[in-house]
């Protein structure tokens, strides 16, 4: 699969209160395009950010059923990375840092 650039690939990044937790053993979360592979998620990581990943783990998130009020939708599927970093780089994903 060819993607146009590396800002194809990479949608946003994750951010909850687990992730958040998780930034201390440098592992990222990053919801990605539904046909990326983790090839290509490492190498748009690395060149992004200028860091060396050393692991990533994908996964598919299946769609959510919400009910708000008396209406049902669905949330759509979309696709996870798990982004782990070598122990002397890091991601600034908050300006306060």
């Amino acid at each position: 699969m060819i993607i146009n650039t590396k800002l194809d690939i990479i949608k946003s990044p994750i951010i909850t209160d687990k992730t958040t937790k998780s930034i201390e053993n440098n592992t990222y979360y990053f919801s990605v395009t539904k046909k990326s592979n983790k090839n290509e998620i490492k190498q748009a990581i690395e060149n992004l950010f200028n860091v060396k990943v050393k692991k990533v783990n994908t996964l598919n998130v299946p769609p959510k059923t919400k009910t708000v009020g008396r209406f049902k939708g669905k949330i759509t599927r979309y696709k996870k990375a798990i982004v782990q970093l070598h122990e002397e780089y890091k991601i600034n994903l908050f300006d306060n840092e």
